[in-house]
């Protein structure tokens, strides 16, 4: 079973409590995902089923949307409602003065991690530090935020709602505390659905219990997009029969004898496409050498011929 399925991961499962169950109700072994999602997220897991797995760290798309929930003037030491609580005091942060801060956390931002994340310092995870009430300095990293949108604030309450579209290594509920560091002691994140991921939405996901239905009725496979659907920013390039054979070999092709070959840059990477447009390989350009080479193979020839 090779493709994509989008699965609209629930509540209290990790990324790997679902590649467990999808190993079951698909019977596949070889599975990855794009995109750890913290247990208390839901939403938008995309999982990578037998060949389409090797695809897992070339993704071209990375980019992320959310929205979520919050809450001001509650601080935990995990940055969301689940940790626990470090300070609680009232806000009286204005609508307005939310708004006029959305503009300081769009763009190119820097961020620094969460203690309560799986980044590694010295070779240690660091929600694994956390846990030892262990606290190390962490370097910012640059992030962007491309759009950060308030799309609720109830002022009596102090709770609001934000929609977020970001590149990876992104964390939500850090940029609600920072945000709200700006405005007062501080607040936290209440709930987080992603939205999008790698190109991918809620209306290409399903749940684990629509799949299981769909396994019982023999129809999983129906659920299973392409692997090409990972890639479908890069241009596409037609071989021939003989080109196909060739490059599903290992070997190189040259230039001037694809046809219709779009405008690549060098090192671009690009599909390649045989036998109604079926696509099984991504290729790279080597402008000095003139040669279309492979970057990466999906499935055999045998499959697209």
């Amino acid at each position: 079973m090779n493709g994509v399925i989008v699965i609209n991961k629930p509540q209290e499962f990790t990324s790997f409590d679902v590649v467990a169950v999808m190993r079951k109700i698909t019977g596949e072994r070889k599975i990855g995902h794009c995109g750890t999602l913290d247990p208390n997220a839901t939403g938008v897991l995309p999982l990578l089923l037998g060949r389409a797995a090797k695809a897992q760290d070339i993704l071209p798309n990375h980019d992320k949307s959310y929205t979520a929930t919050f809450k001001l003037g509650l601080v935990t030491d995990t940055l969301d409602i689940w940790g626990e609580v470090i300070s609680e005091e009232t806000t009286s942060v204005k609508k307005e003065e939310l708004l006029a801060t959305l503009s300081e956390f769009t763009g190119r931002i820097l961020q620094i991690p969460p203690m309560y994340s799986a980044v590694k310092k010295d070779g240690k995870r660091l929600y694994d530090l956390a846990r030892q009430g262990i606290e190390v300095e962490r370097e910012a990293r640059e992030i962007t935020v491309y759009s950060l949108n308030l799309l609720e604030f109830d002022e009596d309450k102090q709770e609001g709602k934000i929609e977020v579209s970001c590149s990876k290594g992104t964390y939500i509920r850090t940029l609600i505390d920072d945000m709200a560091k700006r405005l007062c002691s501080g607040g936290c994140m209440t709930s987080l659905v992603r939205t999008s991921a790698c190109g991918y939405t809620l209306q290409n996901a399903f749940t684990l219990e629509e799949l299981k239905e769909l396994r019982e009725k023999g129809e999983i496979e129906s659920a299973i997009l392409s692997t090409d659907s990972l890639f479908e920013t890069y241009k596409e390039v037609a071989v021939s029969e003989a080109q196909a054979k060739r490059f599903a070999n290992g070997g190189a092709l040259g230039v001037e004898r694809l046809r219709n070959m779009p405008t690549l840059a060098d090192g671009e990477i690009c599909r390649v496409v045989h036998r109604e447009k079926k696509f099984w390989a991504l290729g790279i350009l080597s402008e000095e050498k003139g040669e279309l080479r492979v970057y990466k193979q999906f499935c055999d020839y045998s499959e697209v011929n």
